[in-house]
């Protein structure tokens, strides 16, 4: 047997009343002293036998009502349990709980585990559960399974949610998948989240559920937020040594529902506090920061803006990296120097290199018999232009310095002579070159690599046009980067020893082509001196959630990474990739080289508007769907049913009005 409304059987302590006033209204017979009683009438034993049993027959009918009456409203059924009415309709859900970084406001995280944990609560050993901890796509997956326990405990497993942003429809689409395999007709998805409005952002996508499949929304999130975040930040990347002052924006924006008006940003530059500034936005939404940092000292500056004022941190740092370098070190060898500035090799080229009192290059000029390889140790990278002839001792401090990390760059003109040429720079030179090309027209570059990092940046076409040409005869470890529209190489690198090696197939003024007339030839020349002296850093600012590579792949040394949050670990140089997870800052150091990367939040995470759960609900809900009813609903109608037939207690009711009638005659009839 089973009570439905089992709350009831406390009452069963009301049949302890009227045992209880029996006890207390029983009186001992009282004693009296008669002179004889020889007069008074004996009483048979056997009366007052039936006279006590009379008593405790009425005790008990009295009891007994009491009891029936407790035991018709808890409404008993024989021979079904609860379990079995909950179970008659299994269901397949799936329970996505919402772990972005909006969920770390308050307490929004604890009440959305313990609403999952309710709603596991409601589940029985007959169903199928999956569970989805998701941001901006799936964290982790549970798949269907009936193990609820194991669902629990990854529930209880979850400490914190991460720092990444919110997307509902990819998520929801995974749970639609999931129950594709389900093994039950009643199929549901749940949605725990604080349903912030920036996680639908696919308002064009016009998927639905599959027919058949319920949802609900549970909000977890506050009704009222408060919140200061930095948005934005403007500042360098990268600096030369003499441009050490500089200004950083930072722009600050009060994104809860209930605004701001107070705040202070300071600036911080690796750890110490540089600048502090108070924020009014009493009248505004968003105030822009304006702070001024000396970067006085070459190498790598990490940066932080931080905002207080708040009760959400997440937020409330913006951090940035910068690279004060060095100038870099030009030494051109000019193969045929002229005191008529039109006619000298080196003019055009030493234009574009130090014309501007920024440059970010020094340049040293000398003639070929003045290259010494002190001179060249001096220098990061050697131009030779239109270079007839070296010494064989120059030529091998030549090669030494490049495979030694220096770099040199060859633009032969018409002193050159190539058998001479191939045979002193065989070892470094990234092409041999065959005897110089007079043509009747112009040949132009016709095709190029665009993702090379000296290319990259001009994305353009090139229009100057070359009247005479050195044919070269790329190496087996060259790259070709450019080609003439007759499909011969233009511009060839070679990487030797720990340096590089790049040879162009005219010459850089104007005597066999116009390209320094050309727009692009003062970008070009800075790209590739860039390129052959400092290895292309990429990029060092990225979000929670991207995947970048740290380092240069080496085969003989791995990266070692020291993550945000000081813990270290090592990757495989051929694949030094890493996944953001947290804020702050990331140090990735590859042999000599040790690189500071800045992760952030993104910040349209920081945004707290709500989205309706009834919106929500009428995108993605199937129009060929059933509502269907809760789980206490169908329960409540099930017992209803089985209920019904049964009616026990109305037998009991009865009972009770046939046992109240006996009472009352019982009690009219017994001696008092």
């Amino acid at each position: 047997m089973v009570f439905l409304t089992p709350l009831f059987l406390f009452g069963l302590l009301a049949a302890l009343i009227p045992i209880a006033i029996h006890l207390i209204r029983k009186e001992k017979p009282p004693k009296l002293l008669f002179s004889t009683i020889r007069f008074m009438k004996k009483t048979s034993k056997k009366l007052v036998l039936f006279q006590q049993l009379q008593q405790l027959f009425l005790l008990m009918l009295r009891a007994g009502v009491l009891a029936l009456l407790v035991l018709a409203f808890a409404r008993p059924l024989f021979d079904q349990t609860l379990a079995r009415l909950v179970d008659s309709d299994p269901q397949s859900a799936v329970i996505l709980l919402d772990v972005s970084m909006s969920m770390r406001y308050g307490n929004t995280f604890e009440l959305a585990k313990e609403a999952a944990l309710d709603l596991l609560d409601t589940m029985t050993s007959g169903d199928e559960v999956a569970l989805v901890a998701f941001s901006g796509s799936a964290e982790f997956v549970n798949e269907l399974d009936t193990d609820i326990e194991s669902i629990r405990s990854r529930i209880n497993g979850i400490v914190e949610p991460g720092y990444q942003s919110t997307r509902y429809m990819p998520n929801l689409r995974l749970a639609d998948q999931l129950l594709e395999d389900s093994r039950y007709e009643n199929r549901a998805v749940y949605l725990i989240s604080d349903f912030q409005a920036i996680g639908d952002d696919d308002v064009r996508d016009n998927w639905k559920f599959a027919p058949g499949v319920a949802f609900t929304g549970i909000d977890v999130g506050n009704e009222r937020s408060e919140n200061l975040s930095i948005t934005d930040v403007r500042s360098p990347d990268q600096l030369l040594e003499d441009n050490s002052v500089q200004e950083i924006l930072a722009r600050v924006r009060s994104t809860g529902n209930a605004y701001l008006d107070r705040g202070e940003v300071s600036l911080v530059l690796n750890g110490d506090v540089i600048d502090r500034r108070s924020i009014d936005l009493a009248n505004k939404s968003e105030e822009v920061i304006s702070f001024t940092a000396n970067f006085a000292d070459t190498g790598s500056y990490v940066g932080e803006i931080r905002v207080s004022g708040d009760s959400f941190s997440p937020d409330n740092s913006y951090y940035f990296t910068v690279d004060v370098l060095p100038k870099i070190n030009v030494l051109v060898v000019n193969g045929e120097a002229s005191e008529n500035w039109f006619d000298d090799e080196g003019h055009w080229f030493s234009l574009a290199v130090s014309g501007t009192a920024q440059s970010p290059f020094e340049l040293t000029t000398v003639e070929p018999e003045e290259m010494t390889a002190s001179l060249l140790r001096q220098n990061d990278v050697a131009v030779l232009l239109n270079v007839g002839s070296l010494s064989s001792a120059q030529a091998a401090s030549l090669t030494s310095f490049v495979e030694e990390g220096g770099s040199v760059l060859f633009a032969p003109g018409d002193r050159v002579e190539a058998t001479t040429f191939n045979s002193l720079f065989a070892d470094v030179t990234p092409a041999l070159i065959q005897p110089s090309t007079n043509i009747d027209d112009y040949l132009v570059i016709a095709d190029f690599d665009r993702r090379h990092p000296i290319l990259r940046p001009l994305n353009t076409d090139w229009s100057a046009r070359f009247q005479q040409y050195w044919a070269l005869q790329a190496v087996a470890d060259a790259q070709i980067i450019m080609q003439f529209d007759s499909t011969e190489a233009a511009f060839v690198e070679r990487k030797v020893g720990a340096g590089r090696a790049m040879i162009f197939a005219s010459s850089l003024d104007l005597e066999w082509n116009n390209l320094a007339l050309q727009g692009l030839y003062l970008p070009f020349v800075h790209e590739t001196l860039r390129h052959l002296v400092q290895a292309e850093s990429g990029a060092r600012a990225f979000t929670v959630g991207d995947s970048f590579s740290v380092g240069r792949p080496d085969a003989n040394q791995n990266v070692s990474v020291i993550d945000v949050d000081g813990s270290e670990y090592s990757l495989n140089a051929q694949d030094p990739t890493v996944r953001a997870e947290k804020p702050g800052v990331l140090v990735a150091v590859n042999g000599a080289m040790r690189a500071n990367y800045a992760i952030n939040v993104q910040a349209r995470e920081s945004n707290f508007g709500k989205l309706p759960v009834t919106n929500l609900y009428d995108r993605i809900i199937n129009p060929d769907t059933s509502p269907i009813q809760s789980r206490e609903v169908q329960t409540a109608q099930m017992i209803r049913e089985i209920e019904g037939p049964q009616r026990i207690w109305w037998w009991l009711l009865c009972l009770v009005a046939v046992l109240i009638v006996a009472e009352v005659i019982i009690a009219n009839r017994t001696y008092r």
